[in-house]
């Protein structure tokens, strides 16, 4: 069902899943609530929830049938709260959260587009460069412009094209500190011999398969200049085995329900929030043997050492785990008192990149 906003008050529209809410995504929304401010209209975002890709994904895996409730998208960057929140701040007036099935894809976007100006009143769309939408992704911009449609064209590409591994699977760096891209001083030859090697196909550098493949390579600050603010996730801190708290590092461990994409295992440099309050944090990711039948992976544990000199005691509470930069591999040590001088300095690297 379409809900009535007014009879006289035209709007101006986008429509995607607006995944992470990259620089991109934030540009294309800068523009619809700008437009709507000169035109006096409501502004409209139209979120797709869940995410188009993981749908058609899964129903490509499982015999054509579509993700129930309980599966989650373990490749979602952000949730739709966050989503929504980040909405709200850059002043959209109204989202729609359409909850994405495969008969909703095989709309044709004529259709769509018509269902956009008698229901909704639209007066403008707004896009990306390579938007695209309805049945087989037909209403590229070049047709929606064909049909006289009301058409604003963002650029959101960024600075332009990546080259991704095109089925690329999370891979922890063997080195410590934040690893840097293969490709930064690569000859021409040498980018053709890693993109055959790797089967790598062009996307744009503001794109969410790009945030998602730097995050699953521990590529913290390259995805965060793209999001244009630290890369979060999101859960509830539950009772772990309290290994920490032995060797005088007791940490915050979320709960197996994380919101948000996990980086590829590792130590990493960033922050725990609890609602206003804010502490550095040396953040430990790790993969259990278990798996998951919600996302189909193997259980991932997240916990967080609070660098602070009071006790926080944050069991039960839903905190963000924002990151800053990668620190280290996970490794075995000899014994509690290297672990101990890791941890040490793995602080003090913590305290230097949230300066």
């Amino acid at each position: 069902e379409w809900p009535s906003f007014s009879n006289d008050k035209k709007a101006v529209v986008t429509l995607g899943a607006f995944d992470g809410m990259h620089l991109g995504h934030q540009a294309v929304i800068k523009r619809v609530v700008e437009l709507a401010h000169q035109h006096d209209a409501f502004s409209v975002v139209i979120l797709f929830d869940p995410r188009p890709a993981f749908v058609h994904g899964w129903a490509a895996s499982h015999h054509g049938e579509e993700p129930a409730v309980q599966n989650v998208d373990a490749e979602a960057l952000t949730s739709v709260d966050d989503r929504l929140h980040r909405m709200e701040q850059f002043g959209v007036d109204h989202v729609l959260v359409v909850h994405y099935t495969l008969a909703f894809a095989a709309m044709s976007y004529i259709f769509f587009l018509g269902r956009l100006t008698g229901k909704l009143g639209m007066r403008t769309l707004v896009l990306g460069q390579d938007a695209a939408m309805g049945k087989g992704r037909e209403g590229d911009v070049k047709h929606i412009a064909n049909l006289a449609a009301e058409l604003d064209v963002v650029d959101d590409r960024g600075p332009g094209e990546v080259r991704i591994p095109r089925d690329f699977k999370p891979e922890a760096p063997s080195e410590w500190g934040e690893p840097v891209d293969p490709l930064a001083n690569a000859t021409k030859a040498e980018r053709r011999a890693w993109s055959k090697k790797n089967q790598a196909k062009a996307m744009r550098a503001w794109s969410s398969t790009n945030v998602r493949y730097l995050l699953a390579h521990g590529r913290i600050q390259d995805a965060n200049a793209i999001l244009g603010a630290p890369h979060a996730i999101e859960g509830e801190v539950v009772h772990g085995e309290e290994r920490g708290r032995t060797i005088g590092f007791p940490t915050a461990n979320l709960g197996s329900d994380i919101a948000g994409y996990i980086p590829v295992d590792g130590v990493y440099a960033g922050w725990l929030v609890d609602g206003e309050n804010r502490w550095p944090a040396a953040i430990s990711i790790g993969t259990k043997p278990t798996f998951s039948e919600k996302t189909g992976l193997n259980e991932r544990v997240v916990e967080a050492y609070c660098i602070t000199e009071e006790w926080i005691d944050l069991y039960d509470h839903k905190v963000h785990v924002e990151f800053v930069g990668f620190l280290r591999p996970q490794v075995k040590f000899d014994g509690p008192d290297q672990l101990v001088d890791e941890l040490k300095r793995n602080v003090e690297e913590t305290k230097r990149l949230t300066a």
